[in-house]
């Protein structure tokens, strides 16, 4: 007699993150949209999240929302604060008539900044030193952060958790990953300490630890709170899976909800983060100088990596088998058997970030049986179309609407 296949947990079962209940394990991974000119959310950009819930997700994310002025790491990035709350309110209600719940991603950017008017003398972060991000915008210096710094900080993350409360989310994703502040506290490539919040991992993970706790106190009773961060950081010299599972160990012994698993860093290893190159012939226009001449050097300096689906997969078992809290798989998933796969392998949830951008219905489309393999080609054009004047977009698809992308989101 032949063997019965083992069959895969369905991914359209409710799914429990902290105070939270999920209609289903997709959730949209933030993905930076531009489209918040001037820092306040645009129609544009509800329309935007508003298409993932009619489209099937359980959960939405809002990319980089900054706690504070000083943590933008670009001049059209949202601000948490009584001017934003209304539009973000607008978003928040668009995606509840479909019957999804919305994340606010809530983050610092430390040194990985291009703004120059900011209320400290240079850019906050791990270590004081050299700031090599800094190079392409005359900020060629960052400032080690003080036991105040970081109590302030940690107060804006508060702040910020509140206000995303306030403003209608179900749930705050501190991003931890990719070179932002936290994850500057975290890497051994950013964090040079000599004192309790650097040098073992559990010291560089104090001050990460400390918003987390201090956010869960905050509001963790009405939203979920989640962490995102770099399992892997895919350079010489940053930490790898080993010390990705160790991280997700001392974040579960903190009280995270849950995990989104992501890896590489903005600046050192970006084909890590998205599985594959940024070739020359996927440019797109930005209008912007500097930005280009980031892309160019990035295309210069990144190794040529061709993407393979489920390109973290053997990263993330690490963490599965370290961790018993929920786990979302972020990493080149793109079709249904690939969804089964990570559901068979004890991941509680599937992020996609690339291939709802071409197709925001993808998750009815597989729950129709109407389609199995997404149309996204991991080309990654969607990356650079952020700084087109109407936001992430598919080049398979029409471009964002411009004109909606300039009119606040809360007026009529």
């Amino acid at each position: 007699m032949k063997k019965a296949q083992p069959v895969s947990p369905s991914p359209f079962t409710p799914l429990t993150v902290g105070p939270l209940t999920l209609r289903n394990r997709f959730i949209k991974a933030a993905t930076n949209e531009g489209m918040a000119p001037g820092g306040i959310p645009s129609k544009q950009l509800v329309r935007f999240h508003e298409s993932m819930a009619a489209g099937g997700v359980g959960m939405t994310t809002l990319a980089y929302c900054a706690v504070s002025p000083d943590g933008r790491t670009l001049p059209g990035q949202i601000v948490l604060n009584e001017e934003t709350q209304p539009h973000l309110r607008v978003l928040t209600d668009a995606v509840h008539q479909h019957g999804a719940a919305a994340s606010a991603q809530i983050t610092h950017g430390g040194c990985f900044t291009f703004i120059r008017e900011r209320a400290t003398p240079r850019p906050l972060s791990a270590s004081g030193g050299f700031n090599k991000v800094g190079l392409m915008s005359g900020m060629f210096r960052k400032q080690a952060m003080s036991d105040a710094d970081m109590q302030q900080v940690a107060d804006e993350f508060v702040r910020g958790a509140r206000l995303a409360r306030e403003s209608g989310f179900d749930a705050v994703e501190l991003h931890m990953g990719h070179g932002y502040l936290l994850s500057q506290f975290i890497s051994p490539l950013y964090n040079k300490r000599r004192d309790q919040y650097g040098g073992s991992l559990d010291n560089r993970l104090r001050f990460p630890a400390l918003v987390l706790r201090r956010v869960l106190d905050a509001v963790g009773k009405d939203l979920a709170v989640v962490c995102k961060y770099s399992i892997t950081e895919g350079v010489r010299g940053g930490h790898k899976a080993e010390d990705g599972a160790a991280i997700a160990r001392i974040l579960e012994r903190e009280g995270a909800h849950m995990l989104v698993l992501s890896a590489g860093m903005n600046v050192e290893s970006i084909t890590t983060m998205f599985g594959s190159s940024f070739p020359k012939e996927n440019r797109v226009s930005t209008g912007n100088p500097l930005i280009a001449t980031a892309m160019f050097l990035q295309r210069l300096t990144e190794p040529k990596v061709d993407f393979r689906e489920l390109y973290l997969l053997e990263h993330a078992r690490k963490v599965r088998a370290a961790v018993k809290l929920p786990l979302a798989y972020l990493g080149g998933v793109k079709s249904l058997q690939s969804i089964e796969q990570v559901r068979g392998e004890g991941f509680d949830a599937v992020a996609l970030g690339r291939v709802l951008i071409a197709e925001p219905d993808y998750a009815n489309k597989l729950a129709a049986g109407a389609s199995r393999d997404s149309i996204c080609t991991s080309c990654n054009r969607c990356v650079a179309m952020m700084y087109t004047p109407g936001g992430t977009s598919c080049v398979l698809g029409q471009p964002g609407n411009a004109r909606l992308n300039a009119q606040p989101a809360a007026v009529t």
